[in-house]
């Protein structure tokens, strides 16, 4: 089955051989050539089925493969990433953007389990919590062929078990600013000194997170929301010399940026940025570079710029970064990207059957969640190569008319070159026939008679 499959697939599936033992590799190989082509749920069984394998006897050992195998899902992630990164142009920085997000699952066996606010569900004026897996996702921003704006691929995806699960098995509970740390951490050990500016929301503004980022010989750049109601401080002035006693740490304490976006004296720039929705829009803003302090910490610098609207369509923000040298502009051009965050999720569960998994031991549960983060990322750079000698097909109706390709046209790219390797045959007598395997038809009524 392995040789039967084109060789742009083949090359990116078996830089991960090395991962597993030749027997588990064989059957790794069939899963996640089984998860691209089924529809509906993403378990073991319907990877099996879609492979013509619902007759296989020993059905288990694909089981085993994500609750008893030996492999490392760390060492897959770092070889993810290099993937990424070679495909990244040269004069683009390595921009990575971390999130968390809600796997809804339900079940006394699922341990780490916990209640959390659904973000999806939830609005301004009505919040909506549910029992799930809280993940946490770092995706390289990457500029792709077919698509205006740049795609966020995930690399590196870790399960943040809830605080009742720490509490009940007697462990240190581990928040996501926690989690983050210890991400990039792992990042630049593996990259130690390619430069790398890490984007966030508002729930990563941490002084905590900055000092970890601006820790390492080649600081991480970190690019988040600011509250408005932030602890800014001047820089301390120099100590005269001889002075005895500890030097200060912070100087005066700084106006709030909601104070002063009430204060008439504030001299507001225009800046034209292309925002979320892709339109260039012209925003007002002023900046400076502050001490941030929180209280139990040592005080950080933060570049900031404060954002209002002139026409009052959106609400007045604050950002950061911890790059000294960057522009407002830039702040604003890297916050933006973090959308790209929200889109991949949705396409995940849209076409890669996140949230349909149904596996209930502990290993099973950690592991199947970053295998279908990391095969979005894996599908991508399929089609990468396959276009190379093939046009990229962008699907359009009567009803909807769309310029670009999404990710319901890269894996069907994918999928119909699977499909054609495996089950076309061409003859040399008649080349102007095609005939069809009996198991291609039959597969082919499976997928439209079973298809959600």
């Amino acid at each position: 089955m392995i040789h039967s499959l084109p060789p742009e697939i083949q090359t990116v599936l078996c830089f991960f051989s090395p991962l597993f033992s030749a027997p588990v590799w064989r059957n790794v190989y069939t899963l996640s050539v089984g998860v691209i082509l089924c529809i509906g749920k993403r378990t073991v069984t319907s990877a099996l089925k879609v492979m013509g394998l619902k007759d296989e006897k020993h059905f288990e050992n694909y089981h085993r493969v994500l609750n008893r195998a030996k492999w490392s899902a760390r060492s897959g992630a770092k070889i993810l990433l290099y993937l990424i990164v070679a495909v990244i142009p040269p004069n683009w920085p390595l921009i990575i953007l971390v999130d968390e997000t809600i796997e809804r699952r339900k079940g006394n066996k699922i341990k780490t389990k916990g209640c959390y606010r659904d973000a999806v569900r939830s609005s301004h004026k009505k919040v909506v919590h549910c029992f799930g897996l809280k993940w946490i996702s770092m995706m390289a921003v990457v500029p792709l062929p077919w698509a205006q704006r740049p795609w966020a691929l995930p690399f590196l995806t870790v399960l943040a078990p809830s605080k009742n699960y720490d509490k009940t098995y007697n462990k240190r509970h581990k928040t996501t600013v926690d989690w983050t740390c210890q991400m990039i951490k792992q990042i630049r050990r593996w990259l130690p000194h390619h430069p790398i500016v890490l984007v966030g929301d508002g729930a990563y503004a941490s002084v905590k997170l900055v000092r970890c980022c601006m820790g390492f010989s080649t600081p991480v750049s970190l690019v988040s929301r600011l509250r408005l109601d932030a602890n800014l401080y001047d820089f301390p002035l120099p100590v005269e010399k001889g002075k005895r006693g500890p030097k200060p740490k912070k100087g005066n304490k700084q106006p709030t940026l909601s104070e002063r976006l009430n204060d008439p004296s504030i001299v507001w720039n225009p800046i034209t940025v292309k925002w979320y929705d892709g339109i260039y829009r012209t925003l007002e803003i002023c900046s400076g570079i502050s001490l941030w302090y929180t209280p139990k910490q040592h005080p950080v610098s933060a570049n900031w710029v404060l954002v209002r609207d002139p026409k009052g369509q959106l609400r007045k923000e604050a950002f950061f970064t911890t790059d000294i040298n960057a522009t407002a502009k830039d702040i604003l051009t890297r916050i933006i990207l973090r959308w790209n965050v929200e889109v991949t999720f949705e396409e995940l569960r849209a076409h890669l059957g996140l949230e349909t998994q149904r596996q209930w031991s502990d290993l099973a549960i950690a592991r199947t969640t970053p295998v279908l983060f990391g095969l979005y990322s894996a599908v991508v750079l399929m089609a990468l190569k396959l276009i190379e000698s093939n046009a990229m097909v962008i699907q359009n109706s009567a009803w909807y008319q769309k310029t670009e390709a999404t990710f319901s046209d890269v894996i069907a790219l994918v999928r119909r070159h699977i499909w054609r390797a495996r089950n076309y045959t061409y003859s040399t007598f008649k080349p102007d026939l095609t005939n069809f395997h009996e198991f291609f038809l039959e597969t082919l009524l499976d997928v439209a008679c079973y298809a959600a």
